[in-house]
């Protein structure tokens, strides 16, 4: 239920969920600029950008991120077990070989104190790697899960399935949790939100493009395999897909969009249990409350009121029989990947469909992914030992705090935004969390048991723990040193209700951090993800909480109409942007991101020319491989967003995905940003250079 910004290239908290970005090219024909002639022999040899990777037939003027990366581009194609490849990717693979030294030395421990980190780690990594011992138990770990489903026999038994499922982070029919209030960030909120789904997004329900077929096909046909392994004969199995696809295709047409869900406004909608239980009978909020054990709750959070009108609707008319079938389909799903290779093999054929990858990542890459999910900061602190000096967090604190002084300039010299929303803004812009590298308190499993008995029964433990732990919090104090992701995660996020940015250690790792490499390849790549994640706090979203974190219009309304016309010119340039025939970028449902890069890099290239001005004051600015700081930072954030990607991952990206492809988030911004201009000597006319009037600018 966590509001995350998540930075740039991941939609979940695991390791190696890829950036994407189109390989279409934008058609070129003329020269590199003078500013990008080749390095003279008195210039020094750099850190941080690979000179054989950029294209200098390209004109940096025409096409940024063919001439940042285009040979890179060129011999670097998406590995087989891939959707897409960058940068982040391959430092994915260098984590991951560190991530699984500390797990197979963990897993050969077998003297380690009973209940401690190391013990639980490499339990966990031993069983998930214990592919003959998973074959030969079979079902049968799942065996007392699948008799609760059989054993319902009433509607007050469905429901208490349902919270127990949703007790194993099972979103069946919906997701409900414990969270921050969004309109009171003291205290926490029960709160209820759409979800009940197989297909990545409502619209697949409904599309019938022959892209979307081939996915609904292969999601009948993963269904039908599964229900044919849980022992149905083929008719049946085809029948309970049928049923299966009936329920979601009524919670599909009753789910908002991705773009819809966009709006937190809408989205928070408090409800008394009194005035819930009379809207939805049939669900029983008060029933369900009991189950979830937040009795004591007077009120609930419904994110889509419309769309629990249709689950009371669902429960109410559809065969008990149809409704069970439903709940045993979402059970297996959710674990496919911790029963015999079979039913690993269907999910993955399923989403191979999705994802365009030509075979699965080995073992030891999905099991170690499933322990960082699943045992995240018992195995983040191993990680940390290794990996993460307090240097290095010194360091990045710095370029923090150096960008939020940047941040602190636009917005008192912004000028069309008025004196008393600039005083907000700063409100909230000094109250800002910074969290780098790894919790200060780390989470405690001690109450958690991790054997080497069964993957399986691992999974649902640590589910159930994960999930009780969240809801003892309701009634208590917010807790402000948790974090959303884990130490070796390759990514980085703001969440509004807390006004936080964090950054993993994961991720303040060469080439994204490299204390190396100069200010200015520094500034234009962990630089421009913690401008980034920073301005999310001002984007079309972030900029409606308050200092607080609290869901408040803080703007003047003039304001408020000034920065939707600014940020309009943003929606309306994306969505112009066409990586595959027929296929536009949707500027809505990317906006917030798209924001925050434009806010990002202009405040980032603010903090970059500080800190060079204090460094070399007045003295000529070195070359490194014959560019200056100020190329260098453009090439830098160009460099770290090259990405390959299969076309089927591209669409889905399209569709699901609040961020754009990578070509458009490096050259979107950068032709609207004068600095860049300067920097290549680009001129009107110039592919990269928009005419001042189409330019958005909104810091």
């Amino acid at each position: 239920m966590k509001k995350m910004y998540p930075h740039p290239w991941l939609a979940a908290a695991t390791l190696m969920l890829a950036s994407c970005a189109s390989t279409k090219p934008i058609t070129v024909a003329t020269a590199p600029a003078a500013a990008t002639a080749a390095p003279t022999p008195t210039d020094p040899k750099g850190v941080g950008l690979d000179m054989a990777d950029l294209d200098r037939t390209v004109n940096p003027c025409d096409d940024f991120f063919q001439f940042a990366g285009g040979n890179w581009l060129k011999n670097n194609p998406v590995p087989s077990y891939a959707s897409s490849w960058g940068p982040r990717n391959q430092l994915g693979d260098r984590t991951q070989a560190l991530l699984r030294r500390i797990l197979e030395d963990a897993a050969a421990n077998r003297s380690a104190a009973p209940g401690s980190n190391a013990q639980k780690v490499g339990d966990f990594y031993a069983a998930a790697m214990d592919t003959v011992a998973i074959e030969k138990a079979g079902l049968t770990p799942l065996q007392p899960e699948l008799a609760r489903v059989a054993a319902v026999r009433d509607q007050a038994g469905l429901r208490a399935e349902i919270v127990h499922l949703q007790e194993l982070q099972i979103g069946v029919l919906f997701r409900a949790g414990v969270d921050v209030d969004e309109k009171n960030t003291t205290q926490y909120a029960v709160q209820f939100a759409q979800g009940g789904l197989t297909l990545p997004d409502r619209d697949f329900y409904f599309k019938t493009d022959a892209r979307t077929e081939k996915v609904k096909t292969a999601y009948r046909t993963y269904m039908n395999q599964i229900f044919g392994l849980l022992g149905d004969v083929p008719a049946v199995a085809q029948r309970n897909a049928a049923t299966v696809e009936r329920i979601e295709s009524r919670l599909a047409k009753a789910s908002r969009t991705r773009v819809e869900l966009r709006d937190p406004q809408s989205n928070y909608n408090k409800l008394a249990v009194a005035a819930a239980q009379k809207r939805y009978p049939i669900l029983n909020p008060k029933a369900l409350l009991v189950s979830m054990q937040l009795s004591k709750a007077q009120e609930i959070i419904v994110g889509q009121p419309a769309f629990f009108d249709e689950v009371n609707a669902v429960l109410k008319t559809e065969p008990l029989a149809d409704l069970k079938t439903y709940l045993r389909w979402h059970l297996v799903r959710s674990v496919a990947g911790a029963l015999p290779t079979a039913y690993a093999e269907a999910s993955f054929r399923y989403n191979q469909a999705l994802s365009g990858a030509k075979q699965q990542a080995t073992r030891w890459k999905r099991m170690q992914a499933a322990t960082d999910q699943t045992l995240g900061e018992a195995f983040g602190q191993l990680y940390v030992d290794q990996a993460f000096s307090p240097e290095a967090k010194a360091k990045a604190l710095e370029m923090v705090n150096n960008i939020k002084a940047s941040m602190a300039e636009h917005i008192q010299t912004n000028t069309w935004m008025s004196a008393p929303t600039k005083a907000e803004a700063l409100k909230k812009l000094n109250a800002l969390r910074v969290k780098i590298g790894y919790p200060d308190v780390w989470k405690d499993y001690s109450a958690l048991k991790i054997t080497r008995e069964s993957y399986l029964q691992n999974i649902l433990a640590a589910r159930q723990w994960e999930s009780r732990r969240e809801t003892a919090k309701f009634g208590g104090p917010i807790d402000r040193n948790e974090w959303g992701m884990t130490p070796p995660t390759i990514n980085a996020y703001y969440n509004p209700p807390l006004n936080e940015i964090v950054f993993p250690a994961g991720y303040l790792q060469p080439p994204f951090f490299d204390p190396k490499a100069d200010d200015a390849i520094n500034y234009g790549a962990i630089g421009g993800v913690m401008g980034h994640e920073m301005t999310h706090g001002f984007d079309d979203q972030g900029r409606q909480y308050d200092a607080e974190g609290n869901l408040r219009d803080w703007w003047t309304p003039a304001d408020a109409a000034e920065f939707t016309k600014r940020a309009a010119v943003v929606g309306k340039q994306y969505d112009a942007f066409s990586p595959l025939d027929s296929v536009h970028v949707n500027g809505q449902l990317t906006m917030g991101e798209n924001l925050a890069d434009f806010a990002g890099l202009t405040v980032v290239y603010g903090a970059l020319k500080k800190q060079l001005q204090q460094r070399y004051g007045d003295a000529p600015r070195p070359k490194f491989d014959g560019f200056t700081p100020e190329q260098r930072y453009f090439l830098s954030w160009a460099q770290l967003r090259r990405t390959n990607i299969r076309p089927e991952a591209l669409r889905q990206q399209i569709a699901t995905d609040p961020h754009s492809p990578g070509q458009y988030r490096t050259i979107g911004p950068l032709m609207n940003m004068p600095q860049f201009q300067q920097a290549f000597g680009c001129k009107e006319g110039d592919k990269m250079t928009r005419k001042a009037a189409d330019r958005a600018v909104i810091w």
